[in-house]
C-alpha cells in the first residue's frame, strides 16, 4: 500500500514496514546492504501531519515512523525518527494494530499530537505520564470501532 494509504487509515501506534522491492543483498556486501537497509525498514507510526503553508511554500502532508531509540543503561541518547511524504514511491504495510483497548499517549492535542507512548492500558497510560513531563498530553483510547474501520478501509494493509 502506499503512504498515502497508510496516512488516511493507518492508526498512530501501528507497526509499519516499508520497502522498495530490491532483493536484499548478501551480508558480506556491507555498502550495499546498509543502503538497501535503509530503504526496507520499518517503525511504530508516531505522527501524521497535514499538508500546510509556510508563506508561498506547500509541504505536503508525511507520516513519520519512530525507527528505534539507542543508548545503554537505560538512557537513550538518539531517538529515531523517519518521516516519508504521501507521494513517496516507496511500498507501506501494517503489520500490527494497536489492541483494542489500548491507550495513546499524545504530546499535545490536535491532528497534530504526536505519539509519545502506547500504554496498553488507562493506568499504564496515567503512571507513565506521572514519570514522564508531558504538561498537555493527551490520553486517547483505541475503540474496537477504530480498529474495525482501519482494517476495513485499509483491506490491503492486512
Amino acid at each position: 500500500m502506499s503512504a498515502q494509504s497508510i496516512y488516511e487509515f493507518a492508526l498512530l501506534g501501528s507497526i509499519i514496514r516499508f520497502s522498495d522491492g530490491a532483493p536484499r543483498p548478501p551480508d558480506r556486501h556491507r555498502r550495499k546492504l546498509s543502503a538497501w537497509e535503509n530503504n526496507n525498514s520499518g517503525g511504530r507510526l508516531i505522527r501524521k501531519q497535514a499538508e500546510r503553508r509556510i508563506g508561498n511554500t506547500v509541504i505536503g502532508a508525511s507520516i513519520t515512523l519512530h525507527a528505534g531509540d539507542y543508548g545503554s543503561g537505560g538512557v537513550v541518547v538518539l531517538r529515531v525518527h523517519r518521516t516519508f511524504s504521501v507521494d513517496s514511491r516507496l511500498t507501506f504495510a501494517v503489520t500490527e494494530r494497536p489492541n483494542v483497548g489500548s491507550v495513546q499517549v499524545l504530546d499535545r492535542p490536535g491532528d497534530d499530537g504526536e505519539l509519545v507512548y502506547l500504554a496498553s492500558h488507562r493506568a499504564d497510560a496515567e503512571e507513565w505520564l506521572k514519570r514522564h513531563g508531558y504538561p498537555n498530553a493527551v490520553l486517547r483510547e483505541i475503540s474496537a470501532d477504530e480498529v474495525a474501520a482501519a482494517v476495513v478501509e485499509g483491506r490491503a494493509a492486512a
